[in-house]
């Protein structure tokens, strides 16, 4: 099915993303809108050592609400650096951690109803402890390390609701046995 954009406009635009409406015509003849948030991508990263993950905990102001995820973000102001320069960079960021080896498991879309964003997941091994360099955005967040079965838990608890995360564990399941 194709769907014909006919006019576009934006209607917000922050440092973060823009928000489009889109007229457009379906298949069929008919008409109507879409609402389109334009974000770039991001780097989500999965440390992982001694069957444990490093998950990062913070407040997170659109749900009121603290969670537990992967260490994750997007350089706005570099945005086009490598994916697996920024995953390497938000692992250290949020963490501490700096990683001896990168995996990259994939490119998932994170919400492709809405928005053009998606995610470049990494796994982080051989991890290595350093200084964190968080932004002030960042400034009440804090590492917990979980074992693989802890997250589960987490998950089914809903103390881990990020669907990046668990989009991103299950990426991780299908490509490489967990002991």
């Amino acid at each position: 099915m194709t769907i014909e954009t006919l006019s576009s406009k934006e209607v917000y635009r922050n440092r973060w993303m823009t928000v489009r409406e889109d007229a457009i015509r379906r298949q069929d003849g008919t008409s109507g809108i879409y609402g389109v948030v334009d974000k770039p991508d991001f780097a989500l990263v999965i440390p992982y050592d001694n069957g444990a993950f490093h998950l990062v905990e913070q407040y997170r102001y659109p749900v009121k609400g603290r969670y537990l995820e992967f260490p994750q973000g997007s350089w706005e102001e570099q945005a086009d650096a490598p994916p697996e320069t920024v995953a390497a960079g938000e692992l250290q960021e949020e963490t501490g951690l700096v990683a001896g080896r990168m995996t990259y498991l994939g490119h998932i879309l994170t919400a492709p109803g809405y928005s053009t964003q998606g995610m470049h997941v990494f796994l982080a091994e051989e991890l290595s402890p350093g200084p964190q360099r968080l932004t002030p955005e960042e400034g009440d967040l804090v590492v917990t390390r979980v074992t693989v079965e802890e997250f589960e838990a987490l998950v089914l608890g809903g103390r881990i609701k990020d669907a990046s995360s668990i989009s991103a564990y299950g990426l991780l399941r299908m490509k490489k046995r967990l002991p």
